[in-house]
């Protein structure tokens, strides 16, 4: 008996080890991607040291939604190769691409297998001698990963979907405002998506519908601020509450290369066909619809016209956007052209003059001289058109040394100085002036400034908050606003608003074969 009640308790014990729930498993995901903005049009050339790139945990700074602390990195095991990421310019060079392509191959390989991979790029990078480079570069990852691992790819709305990137992605979204407010809140949705499909083993969605809209416009035309944008892109969020939608997305498209594969572009994921079809070709419709609704997000004007609002109007700082040469849409960010007809000006020729302040230009021999001559010291010296002297040779700058800083991320050394009544912000490398602080850090003081001009399209929403007055200028310079005075040569025509008068294209659904079908 004694035998036979130790017997039954070590076979209950048995059991009770046996039935344990064993751990789950989580899913292994890969992070990579690299992101720039290139115009084709610029004489620029973007090198491997234009790309600010994050390896290994490093990329996790980047991802606050990815932080030790948060949800979703509990959700599985991550393999972050490399993220790289560049301020709008010029093409790549093919080196640059091959070498930061190559090193995350390699990164890659040394992890696999993956059960996932979130793709994080703009879609607007153009490469020399290359089409479509993210399409290219999510080919020779799938290549490493194979065509099974699920990959999600988050894109900046003014990239392009090319047909390859619809087939080899799985899960795909982009941007929802412009102004990109939401670009973290859109790579989360991406890595969501992913993650959710993991863990409820639903895998690759049973639909891609994938529309290309005959629209090639500038962002400052599409912002979500005004109409139609705003009510445009409002649709978008609605069409992923349905039953069997995953998500919805609508890209603008990247109006300065010159490459077949940039137009707008529909695509929406899902498990049920009538749901993703209807959705799709619904938002397409919608776009074609308005197209000619688009125009400036703000007044637009010539340099001298815009000037002239300026210098009349009493609203602190009448703010000026130098739209041509703007480097966050892919300027060389060195074109002289508007700054040498500032300088001309007689209003700013005297010290008392009313307060411009421009920023910026690059010049990295002025910024020698500047450094030399110090605070309070005289300089004289050209900055500007090495890269784009196609409008203006390099500036001649003669006045005083207002400031100096050094160790700025972007610029590396940045100087103020003060020619008549027009503060010249001065850098070694080029930079984008989007906050109060990089004029403030500077000693300058934007907001009792009487103009402030910037190189930029729209004003980002720190700088829109600012202005009191605004006024985007047609200036000249590697993203033109005047598309006609670009000179398309490689895009599918016809293309709307360069062919005006083309006919209603096809906007039906056409379904794009999961990478794991492809013949």
């Amino acid at each position: 008996m004694k035998y036979f009640i130790i017997l039954l308790f070590t076979s209950l014990i048995s059991v009770s080890c046996s039935t344990k729930e064993e751990p789950k498993q989580l899913p292994r995901i890969a992070i990579a991607g690299i992101a720039i903005e290139s115009s084709t049009f610029s004489p620029a050339t973007s090198d491997v040291e234009s790309f600010r790139t994050r390896e290994g945990a490093d990329i996790f700074s980047y991802y606050p939604f990815l932080d030790s602390a948060s949800a979703d990195r509990g959700r599985a095991e991550w393999f972050p190769t490399l993220r790289g990421h560049a301020i709008p310019g010029g093409i790549v060079t093919r080196e640059a691409y091959e070498e930061l392509v190559g090193k995350t191959l390699k990164m890659l390989e040394e992890n696999l297998p993956y059960d996932g991979l979130f793709f994080d790029i703009h879609g607007a990078m153009s490469v020399i001698g290359l089409d479509d480079p993210e399409g290219d570069f999510i080919i020779r990852v799938r290549e490493v990963v194979g065509t099974e691992t699920l990959i999600s790819t988050s894109m900046d709305l003014h990239g392009n979907v090319s047909w390859r990137l619809a087939e080899n992605t799985d899960l795909i979204t982009c941007y929802r405002m412009a102004p990109h407010e939401d670009a973290l809140e859109s790579k989360q949705r991406a890595v969501e998506n992913m993650l959710d499909r993991l863990e409820s083993g639903k895998g690759k969605p049973a639909y891609k519908a994938w529309i290309p809209v005959p629209i090639l416009l500038p962002g400052e035309k599409t912002s979500t601020r005004i109409d139609p944008g705003m009510s445009l892109y409002a649709k978008v969020d609605p069409m992923t509450k349905k039953e069997g939608v995953i998500d919805a997305a609508i890209w603008i498209g990247y109006a300065w290369a010159d490459e077949p594969r940039n137009h707008a572009v529909v695509m929406v994921t899902g498990d049920d066909e009538k749901q993703v079809t209807e959705s799709a070709e619904e938002l397409a419709k919608s776009f074609w619809d308005v197209r000619n609704e688009f125009e400036f997000v703000a007044p637009v004007a010539t340099l001298d016209e815009s000037l002239k609002m300026a210098l009349a109007s009493d609203k602190k700082p009448f703010m000026i956007s130098d739209m041509g040469d703007n480097p966050t849409a892919g300027g060389a960010g060195d074109v002289t052209w508007t700054l040498t007809e500032i300088l001309k000006r007689p209003e700013f020729k005297s010290e008392d003059g009313p307060i411009l302040i421009y920023a910026s230009i690059p010049g990295p021999e002025f910024v020698e001289k500047a450094i030399a001559a110090g605070v309070g010291g005289k300089v004289e010296g050209t900055a500007g058109a090495a890269i784009d002297d196609r409008f203006a040779p390099p500036v001649m700058l003669k006045g005083t040394v207002e400031a100096i800083k050094e160790g700025d991320n972007a610029a590396e050394v940045e100087v103020v100085v003060k020619v008549g009544s027009v503060h010249v912000i001065v850098t070694k490398k080029r930079k984008p002036y989007h906050r109060e602080s990089d004029f403030t850090n500077l000693g300058l003081k934007p907001r009792e400034a009487n103009i402030v001009v910037v190189k930029i399209g729209y004003l980002v929403p720190e700088l829109y908050d600012m202005r009191g007055d605004w006024i985007m200028a047609l200036t000249p310079g590697g993203v033109d606003q005047d598309l006609e005075r670009l000179g398309y040569k490689r895009i599918n025509r016809p293309m709307f608003p360069l062919d005006a008068a083309m006919a209603d294209p096809d906007l039906k659904a056409k379904f794009v074969p999961a990478a794991n079908k492809l013949d």
